[in-house]
């Protein structure tokens, strides 16, 4: 996969390195002088485009119309929803990513501007601080489909509901799969006919609406 990154900040450059050491083609392109001596000792050089992400010559010099993603990630909000623009409307890629700097301007990243995917930090910071705190000792461990579902983790207490019941006896949520059980050095199969036992961690996938429930299956009687 082709991924442009405009910009050449921390979060930009932490992208692009890792998305480099997973093997796909990243182009990350800065004009500012300090930054750019900065990302010439982090990233390969072959990664690095130097010139302005907001100038369509250079973003066509730098391969954005072979791009299958780019991402905006500037200190302007203004300059990446001229990125995510461009990118889309000139350039046709298929799919734009885009971070909100201020979140009083995250209205504007929708489909006017092309963004398929904004990225509001104060609102995902949050977010995630808030599930924590409603999901009490259950970790979060993944978010998919843009947090629609978590996959969580869950260590079984003394006085647990879900203790001494079979995975068929269990009224789990609908919205919820039991993924697999650790137990002790062994990673037991979620079948009907596993019984659940103190210390057994418990990893699940479920949506947001379902995890309070799945959660008071999991916690001991003083929660």
């Amino acid at each position: 996969m082709f991924v442009l990154v405009a910009g050449g900040g921390r979060t930009a450059a932490r992208l692009a390195r890792t998305l480099h050491e997973q093997h796909h083609h990243v182009r990350l392109v800065e004009h500012r002088l300090e930054v750019l001596a900065h990302l010439h000792r982090e990233l390969p050089t072959e990664v690095i485009w130097e010139g302005n992400p907001t100038d369509p010559r250079t973003l066509e010099l730098a391969g954005i119309a072979e791009a299958d993603v780019v991402v905006a990630s500037m200190s302007s909000d203004p300059e990446n929803l001229s990125v995510c623009f461009l990118a889309r409307e000139r350039f046709k890629v298929p799919r734009t990513i885009a971070t909100i700097n201020d979140p009083r301007f995250a209205w504007l990243f929708d489909e006017k501007f092309h963004v398929d995917v904004a990225l509001n930090q104060a609102d995902i910071l949050a977010s995630l601080i808030e599930q924590e705190m409603s999901l009490g000792d259950m970790m979060t461990l993944l978010k998919l489909r843009r947090g629609s579902f978590s996959l969580v983790s869950e260590k079984l207490p003394p006085g647990a509901r879900a203790v001494g019941q079979s995975l068929r006896q269990l009224p789990l949520p609908r919205h919820s799969v039991i993924c697999a059980i650790l137990r002790g050095t062994d990673v037991v199969i979620p079948r009907g006919d596993v019984v659940f036992a103190v210390g057994d961690e418990v990893l699940a996938l479920v949506d947001a609406e379902s995890a309070p429930e799945l959660e008071a299956l999991f916690h001991g009687a003083g929660h």
